[in-house]
């Protein structure tokens, strides 16, 4: 590796041209905004699709975290009432909610390499397949085992939706727009959660349980179906590394070419390497050079992917990525906690307002999702459109220079939110609060639940681009593997500490947690640099650029 490339902090990026002395990367109608990456000339490269394009492109990313969203969700309301009906206790009932996080998490050491490698289509349209037929048998559960054992298969193959997607956004959208669409999709994640029980309450009163697991299997076909038709293959490999592109260093000391960086690759498959491109970049293109049949593959063989040897060797990567690159770590933890309390919410609503002084029905209980739904809405706007305003203005007062840390300011309201929201909610029901006052504090709670996870992914996709696919399977690793730890624990907590004491802990632990955004603020850069030499040892062997 050369010694040069150590000056290099990764994330560090030229956002905003302040000096007007970048030429011919800047967005249309505003003349400062600096086009990261640098997009290629070639019409078929995803950031220079049309809008439309893009539009369809990342609505069927959308269309499978609904359909994946929901399907995983639909048991939240009527937990109560499967209790009834199997004898499968509420307890294990959560822990099989946990085992399904663990394996969502885990799942995607096999098929997010899959994804890198041969494309994102196939992956996503095969997992939306195959989630039908858990769900499906999830209406026939009569023993904890098998509630077990179709939430670890559902958990496995329904991974994608926790990692891919996040890959998809810088797929399609330079660094100034990620963090809208990153928004979107976790408001979509979490806000689907909320949307299933709310649907499936009222389901099981027309009804009963089982319908309502055959509504989540007919939303995930559907889902499936639609994707299979309009859902457009993404993978692409540039000959661009953000942040050192031509021309444009971002503040750092030394910018290595990108050849130099690519050129250490020697594993990647005997395939024709895309030349050097022109300067001239055209952007907004229609042009299309594959007919419409030939995109409905699910894999295609691009120039430039990685050997086998290669992808094998991301199945653990991530793994080792924890220790090298702390920013991930801590990226992973603080979305691990935020998961948590999302956890405690769904385990905790139906009994909670099922029994007194309360007494809801299953349809009232999955009412109640209605004030998560919309603090989640809320979290999405601030978290993607509002954050993402606000680092261009921090970028414009430190010369254009966009660091990472800029967007964890943001933190700050989601860390109140949701130490408020669990206090209110877990407080509030120890002391027969009334039913509008934890509804705010369930609104509250996810407000800060989705806006906590959409900042710290969107961060850890800024802090290490080039390597994003495998680092966002150790966030989410990380992240799951906290999660199925909550699930687990929470029956018991609240057994041993009683309902009030219990939440009074969890938010004291949400909001120390929370406020570790401080230090990365401070130090996040410094971490960044002290893994630069690792980072771009593993950008010259990376999934997602061209060698």
């Amino acid at each position: 590796m050369l010694s040069s490339y150590d000056d290099i902090v990764p994330g560090t990026v030229h956002l905003v041209d302040v000096d007007h002395d970048i030429q011919g990367r800047h967005l249309d109608g505003d003349h400062d905004i600096v086009l990261v990456p640098k997009p290629s000339s070639d019409p078929e490269d995803p950031l220079n699709w049309s809008k439309q394009r893009k539009g369809l492109a990342i609505g069927m990313v959308y269309c499978y975290t609904i359909g994946l969203g929901i399907s995983s969700a639909v048991q939240y309301s009527v937990l109560t009432q499967i209790t009834e009906a199997t004898g499968i206790t509420n307890a294990q009932l959560n822990l099989g909610t946990g085992l399904q996080f663990l394996f969502l998490g885990w799942g995607n050491l096999i098929w997010q390499p899959i994804a890198l490698t041969y494309g994102r289509r196939g992956v996503y349209v095969l997992s939306a397949f195959l989630c039908v037929f858990p769900i499906i048998w999830s209406a026939y559960s009569t023993s904890a085992g098998e509630w077990y054992a179709h939430r670890i298969i559902f958990g496995f193959v329904g991974g994608p939706i926790e990692s891919l997607p996040e890959i998809s956004v810088p797929d399609l959208f330079f660094a100034h727009e990620r963090g809208t669409y990153m928004g979107i999709y976790v408001f979509l994640l979490f806000g689907c959660n909320f949307v299933a029980p709310l649907c499936a309450g009222w389901i099981d009163l027309a009804s009963n349980w089982q319908w309502v697991m055959y509504f989540g299997a007919l939303v995930q076909a559907a889902s499936c179906i639609i994707m299979y038709f309009f859902l457009e293959e993404t993978i692409y490999f540039r000959n661009t590394v953000e942040g050192v592109d031509d021309g444009d260093s971002a503040g750092n000391s030394v910018a290595p070419q990108t050849d130099d960086i690519f050129s250490q690759n020697k594993e990647v498959d005997n395939e024709p390497k895309i030349v050097e491109e022109p300067t001239t970049i055209y952007l907004g293109t229609t042009s299309s050079q594959k007919l419409y049949w030939q995109k409905l593959a699910l894999f295609r063989s691009v120039p430039g992917r990685p050997s086998i040897k290669q992808t094998l060797k991301m199945m653990y990567r991530p793994l080792l990525m924890m220790y090298h690159f702390p920013s991930v770590t801590w990226a992973g933890l603080l979305y691990g906690t935020c998961l948590s309390w999302y956890n405690v919410l769904n385990a905790t609503t139906s009994s909670l307002l099922s029994a007194s002084p309360y007494f809801f029905s299953s349809g009232l209980v999955g009412t109640a999702y209605t004030a998560p739904l919309i603090g989640a809405a809320l979290a999405g706007l601030w978290s993607g459109w509002v954050t993402d305003k606000f680092a261009i203005r921090l970028a414009r007062r430190n010369n254009g220079i966009r660091e990472p840390e800029h967007r964890l300011w943001a933190l700050s309201l989601s860390g109140l939110l949701c130490a408020a929201g669990l206090i209110l909610w877990g407080v509030g029901a120890a002391n027969d609060l009334s039913w509008v006052g934890l509804v705010f504090g369930l609104g509250m709670l996810a407000f800060s639940v989705i806006a906590g996870g959409s900042i710290t992914l969107s961060y850890a996709v800024d802090c290490f681009k080039e390597i994003s696919g495998e680092t966002m399977m150790s966030v989410v690793v990380i992240r799951n593997t906290t999660g199925f730890a909550i699930s687990y624990a929470i029956n018991p907590w609240i057994d041993a500490m009683g309902v009030q004491n219990c939440f009074i802990t969890a938010a004291m632990i949400a909001l120390g947690c929370t406020a570790t955004f401080l230090p990365m603020i401070y130090y996040g850069k410094s971490m960044r640099k002290a893994s630069a030499k690792k980072y771009w040892d593993y950008v010259a062997t990376a999934a997602t650029t061209h060698a």
